[in-house]
């Protein structure tokens, strides 16, 4: 399978050089997309085997899957070009498919697949398993060390003091779909935990600052006619960037080297 990278920052680096490196069997890295020349220069010169360059709305035309790894505000202009394809795009910016229907049917007309990685978050299988039962509730839990909320803009729109906690103070809570709208960070893990069951309307997210963290942790509580559950996860930041976590590349080595597993284990 011929994969294509858009955005290389620390995921899609780090997803490059193990396909370069024959890390991930049956999949070869075939093209990679930057927002300028000389990043996507810098990735080269860190691989093996140098890939073309392909702009975002080429790139679907010379690979099979696509991994997208880029800022919101150019997905799009990658989603609409693969799905128009009929390609796999494998998408890390989840909060960007809230209210992208049109998107969702163009795929099923052309045959298109939109995968969505673990990512930071974990428990996607047994949430998808318990929601072809009946869910009851779905709560996903942001704390972040107080330092990570401080500077945040609905912190300073909203005039909410962090100085001096010395417990956990809840800064925003409500459905995903409303708290995406006014507090995008970390809203990617929700909507992947939102659209593995309940939805982002049912789905209830929090975001806490808490004094005694200094990595951020997601928790996820379930209840449903099934089971009722609770996951807890801390991610450790990666060295090239402190703000994303270091399992975000290795679920999308995990998913693609799946591909051609014969032993496939989850949901």
């Amino acid at each position: 399978m011929k994969i294509g990278i858009a955005g290389l920052g620390a995921i899609g680096l780090h997803v490059a050089q193990e396909l370069d490196r024959g890390g991930i069997p049956g999949c070869e890295l075939a093209g990679i997309s930057a927002r300028n020349a000389d990043r996507a220069a810098e990735a080269n010169a860190t691989l093996a085997t140098p890939v073309p360059v392909y702009a975002l709305n080429e790139i679907a035309d010379h690979c099979d899957i696509i991994i997208e790894t880029l800022p919101p505000q150019l997905f799009m202009d990658l989603a609409v070009p693969v799905i128009d394809a009929g390609k796999e795009l494998v998408v890390l910016s989840a909060s960007q498919l809230m209210g992208q229907q049109a998107l969702l049917d163009k795929a099923a007309q052309t045959g298109a697949k939109i995968l969505i990685p673990s990512g930071a978050i974990l428990g996607l299988d047994a949430i998808k398993g318990a929601a072809v039962g009946n869910l009851v509730s779905v709560v996903i839990e942001t704390r972040k060390p107080v330092a990570g909320l401080a500077k945040a803009p609905y912190v300073i729109d909203n005039n909410i003091d962090l100085s001096n906690l010395t417990e956990a103070k809840l800064v925003l809570g409500g459905a995903v779909t409303d708290v995406a709208k006014v507090f995008p960070a970390n809203v990617n893990v929700a909507v992947a935990v939102s659209l593995a069951g309940y939805g982002t309307d049912k789905t209830r997210m929090e975001v806490w600052a808490d004094p005694a963290l200094e990595k951020n942790q997601h928790t996820v509580r379930v209840v449903s006619d099934s089971s009722d559950f609770t996951m807890t996860i801390q991610n450790r930041p990666t060295e090239e960037n402190p703000a994303t976590g270091k399992i975000t590349a290795l679920s999308v080595i995990a998913m693609l080297r799946q591909k051609t597993s014969v032993l496939q284990v989850g949901t």
